[in-house]
This record gives structure tokens, sequence and C-alpha cells, in this order.
């Protein structure tokens, strides 16, 4: 629509009253309504009966790729992002001519989304063309933004673009909310400079901020980094809801087309034949006009015996009596003859373009050429706006930046108490502790490591080091920093390594492998990966030693099995798979190992035993293994 008044604005600004603007269709518009009086598309009753609307649009328009829609049924949702016309019009122009093309090779002609208000995308090329090939996924967008230099080396950052859908108003007064609460550390202040153009303008606390540093700290807390989610659930042949590639997609576009032409070319043959039929009618008349014109003054019924006479049929009849004196001139008949020969000679046109799939697919083509030529990105409406960059991966210094970066000991109670001591503590035995509690787990690590903990529901959770309690007194417990259900067991307290694997498993012997980037949680509610039931509970989480290749299993029942560590499925979440066959009781822990190296443990006195000879006790998964070898600890634990 091209309107005229108070639309609203990107601030969050409603619309004037209707009364106040003015509103007509724009050449998108147009096209998106072009040839529906042609017959191209059925028509239904409206709401209350009283007009008739079009079930569907003509569309030479892709309107559903290139503005994008959004919204909620029942059951299901549909949220698709505005994209490039140009780019969609390549895509389309090589599938017609390509139609096995794969989504790979369409995504070299639509990059990506292009939204109206800029902004920069982030993501990588493989999770671009992963989500247009499966119809689902999302795309990250940040505000642009450029630093400007001020007098005397200092410098501030001016943002000129921000992402889709977020009201400029909304993000200026979130930003100033941190501020105040002191939540962005690096951010001096923030003004709102924006006219028609936006300028927001942000300046550092000191000028020694990396801007970089700044900006990647405002994209984690503000909508200055959103995103823009892709679920191409759409309406295959108006009919049946399904998710869509971006291949399937064009592709219902393009057939539609193709239906729209052929409805388009039959109205018009029938329209052809309907004026063929009169115009025939009129050569008949011209050629006897006197016997005509006699047969009109002298019978009663004219139309019966003209019929009869001249062998035509009743609407030929009809239009010849209707006829105007002043169309009986001769100039008139040459007229007729030539609009006669040139109808024909479109007739066979279009009769030879329904009988070629070719011929039709070229059409198709040309008016797609025409539409990229008339939204082109040389054009001020048809330039893309959206440019695509990597991340910078400022993760590391910006936690560097936020944090000081030392050495701590984090010290967890049996109840769940936890505490952070400066300096790795080599000797914990003088620490103190509430009565009746003692301490269960130590780990060393820097303040700027997040540290894991995972619990006897099987949920992980995730904590910052640099924010838990200092080393005075017995800490706080760990039920105030994180969702942890009073009735859940405290199993394993870890520092988190990105590239690790950590072995989990419960009493029942269940259990698998999961990466340690996958039991990262994002709330205080943590995050399920061993799914047990009660009475069952998670009992082990260890990390899979380098360039192991087997595991040992030791149950309640004092049976020890090894087995290969490949017999167990790597997964993000679920049940896992049987370690040990048990009778009674049940697993009580589990080690990994390289078997060259053997398998090791600690007495209670905390002396270091192996044995590598483990013939007699390497089996298969899920059996009952054996008694371990002699001098194995009586807790069952290695």
């Amino acid at each position: 629509m091209d309107g005229q008044g108070n639309f609203g604005n990107i601030d969050g600004d409603g619309a004037a009253a209707y009364r106040y603007t003015e509103a007509r269709l724009t050449e998108v518009a147009r096209l998106i309504l072009e040839d529906v009086e042609e017959a191209t598309v059925d028509f239904r009753p409206n709401y209350d009966g009283t007009l008739e609307e079009p079930v569907v649009l003509p569309g030479a328009f892709p309107n559903l790729l290139a503005n994008g829609s959004s919204g909620i049924a029942v059951g299901m949702a549909t949220s698709i992002p505005p994209h490039n016309l140009a780019e969609l019009c390549d895509a389309a122009l090589h599938l017609i001519k390509t139609p096995g093309a794969s989504v790979e090779k369409l995504t070299q002609f639509v990059l990506g989304p292009d939204f109206p208000t800029g902004g920069i995308i982030i993501d990588g090329r493989e999770q671009i063309v992963e989500a247009y090939r499966s119809g689902r996924g999302g795309f990250r967008i940040r505000a642009r933004w450029a630093k400007e230099e001020l007098t005397r080396g200092g410098w501030q950052i001016v943002v000129t673009e921000i992402p889709y859908m977020v009201q400029k108003s909304r993000l200026i007064e979130r930003i100033a909310e941190l501020l105040n609460d002191k939540k962005l550390t690096l951010l001096g202040d923030v003004r709102d400079e924006s006219a028609e153009d936006i300028r927001v303008v942000l300046e550092p606390k000191t000028r020694n901020i990396e801007p970089e540093l700044l900006m990647e700290q405002l994209f984690r807390s503000t909508e200055l980094e959103s995103r823009f989610p892709l679920n191409m659930n759409v309406l295959s042949r108006g009919k049946v809801p399904k998710v869509m590639s971006l291949k399937d997609v064009l592709r219902e576009w393009l057939d539609h087309r193709r239906e729209v032409l052929q409805r388009k070319s039959q109205h018009r043959l029938d329209e052809i034949a309907r004026r063929l039929e009169i115009l025939s009618g009129y050569l008949v008349a011209f050629l006897n006009i006197d016997a005509v014109i006699k047969i009109i003054r002298e019978e009663d019924e004219p139309k019966p015996v003209l019929m009869h006479r001249f062998k035509i049929n009743d609407t030929q009849a009809e239009a010849i009596l209707n006829l105007r004196l002043r169309a009986l001139r001769r100039l008139e008949e040459i007229q007729i003859r030539t609009e006669h020969d040139e109808l024909t000679k479109e007739q066979g046109g279009l009769n030879a373009l329904l009988k070629s799939d070719e011929k039709q697919w070229n059409a198709i083509a040309d008016a797609i050429k025409a539409l990229k030529e008339t939204f082109s990105k040389k054009t001020p409406l048809g330039r893309r706006r959206s440019d695509f960059v990597e991340a910078p991966d400022v993760g590391e210094s910006l936690d560097e930046a936020l944090v000081e970066r030392e050495p701590l000991t984090v010290i967890c109670s049996d109840k769940g108490w936890i505490r952070a001591l400066k300096g790795h503590v080599e000797d914990t035995s003088t620490l103190a502790y509430k009565e009746g509690d003692s301490g269960k787990f130590t780990v060393k690590c820097m303040s700027t490591d997040k540290i894991m903990l995972f619990t006897s529901s099987g949920k992980f959770f995730t904590l910052e080091a640099s924010k838990l309690p200092g080393g005075r007194g017995a800490g706080e417990p760990v039920r105030l920093l994180a969702d942890v259900d009073a009735a859940d067991a405290l199993v394993a307290l870890f520092a988190y390594k990105p590239d690790s694997k950590l072995l989990v498993a419960s009493t029942d012997g269940d259990g698998f492998v999961v990466t340690a980037v996958e039991c990262l949680a994002n709330t205080r509610k943590g995050k399920q990966v061993l799914n047990v039931k009660t009475p069952a509970e998670a009992i082990c989480c260890v990390e899979v030693a380098a360039g192991a290749d087997y595991v040992a299993s030791i149950g309640d029942n004092r049976k020890l099995l090894v087995f290969k560590l490949a017999e167990l499925p790597e997964m993000t979440r679920g049940k896992g798979v049987r370690l040990q066959k048990f009778k009674d009781g049940g697993l009580s822990d589990v080690s990994t190992f390289k078997l060259a190296t053997g398998l090791s443990w600690l007495d209670s006195s905390g002396r270091s035993f192996s044995v590598t000879d483990l013939a007699e006790w390497i089996g298969e998964r899920a059996q009952a293994g054996r008694l371990p070898p002699r001098g194995f600890p009586k807790s069952n634990k290695f």
C-alpha cells in the first residue's frame, strides 16, 4: 500500500484513525491482483454472502517470500522473513531452467532474508542452507553500527539500523534500564538523536575499551541482536498444511503461475470464440445486406427467419438485429474482416501455447524477467538492505573484560552449600562446614569458567564461577543459585570444558555419552539430559578420558564389567542403553580408560592401583560381569 498520513513509526507509535489517512495500491499490489478478472482463479462467497471473493490471488509477485508472513493457527504457526525480490526471481528462473536444482544451489541466488529495516545477519552459510532445506530454523540479526571519532582521542558508537520488528523506543528504554542497574559495565551513556533516520549514540565508559567488546556486551544483553524464526509452514495447493523447503515454496509459486497462465489463455480463447462467432454473423449480414433488411422490415418475427435463411445461430441472429445503421458502411466490413483475421491468428497462438510446456515456461520466465527488471537491486525499492557478516569471536575477550581472570577453588558440601576461595587451595582439610555437614566436591578453576552441576534427577545446571559466594563462612545453598529440587542429591560438580564428552548413567545401569556443550543450561531451571524414572536416580557423571577406548562399570553387587566405549551411543538427551545387567542392586560407579594403559582406581588411603591384564573382565555391554581384582575398594568406587 502507498499511504498518505500517519501510518505509525519504528518507535511503536500506532497509525492515525482511518479518516485521517489515505491509501492506494502500489505496483506490487497491482501485480498480485493482475488478471484476477480473467477467470485465472476461483471465486467464492465472502463471509456474509453478499459479495464474491477470490479463493487465492493470481500472484504475479512472490509475496509469501518477498514480504514474508507470520501467524498462528490452531495447533500450528508460521513465520517467514522478507526476502530480496531480485534474488527470488533469479532462483525461480534457475528452477524453471533446472527443475531438479538442489536447495544448496538455490541459496546461491537467495542469499538469505532481506529485512526492510536493514541490519546485519550473522549466521554462517551452513546454518542458512540447512534452515532453507528443512524449512525450520532462524536468523540472528544485529544492528548496524559505526565508530565515530571525537576530539581529543574520544569516540562514540552510532547505531544507524536496528533489527526487524524491534521498537526503537523500547530498545533505548531497555538499554537505559540495564545501565541504571549497572549491568552494562562498559557503557557510559545512551542517546537517541534520530530524526527520520535512525541515529542512536552509545558512549563508552572509558576511551580505552575496544568498540567490538562494548557492542558484544550490548548484543548479548539487549535487542540490538534479535532472532527472527523461520517456520515455512504453509498450505500446499491451498489445502494441506506442511513445512516446506525454499525449493518447494518456489516450486508451488511457479506451478501456480503456470495454472494462472493456462486459465487466462483458456479464458481468452473462450472470448475469442464468442467474438469470432459474432463476427461470422456480421459477415453473413454484410454479404446479404439487402435480404437482411427486407426480412427485418417485412417479418413480424425476423430472428427465426434469419436463422433459417442464412443458417446462423441464435447469438449471431441477435447480434445482427442489434446492429446500428451506421455500422452498415463498407469500411465497417473491412474492419470486421481485419479483426476476424487478427483474432484467428491470436487463437492459433494461444492454442499452440496451451499445447506446449516449453512455451508456457518461456512465457512465465519472460514475466519473471520483467518483474526482476522492475524491482532490480539497482532500484531504491529493490536494493538489498541486510548484509551478511560472520560474528567476531570475542567471547573470551569479553569475559576477560567483564571479569578479572584469577584462580579459584570451588568448594561444595554434602548438603549443597557452595563457595569460591581465591587461589588454588591444595589443603582443604582445615575448611569449616556447618554442623552435621562435610565437604563433597572441590573444583580448581578460573573466575571466567562455568561450573557444571549434575543432580540425581538427571539435570545439569550451569553456574558462573565469578558469581559464586566468597570463601568466608560456609557459603550459600546451591538452591539459591539454581532451581535444584530439594529432593535431588548432588552427583557431580566440575568446570566446563567445551571440547569434552561426559558419560552419564543411572542406578538402573542405563547411560550414554553426551558432549559437554549439550549439557549447558541457559536458565536457572537447568537442562534435562538423562531421563530417569523413580525409584531410579542419576548416579554417575564422569568425563570421558582423552584417548579412552574402554568403559569399566561396577555394581552394588560388586561385579565388574569392562567393554568397548564404542558400544555406548552418543546422544543429546534420553534414557540411554544398558551398561551392565544386575540381579541385585544397581550401578555403583563407571570409569573410562585406555586399555593399553590399564584400569586404575584409588584405595581408601588415596593410593593409586592399576591393572593392565583385564581379559577376565572384558565382555560386551549389558553383561553381568565378574568380581573385581584383588585390592579393589570395598566402596565399589573407582
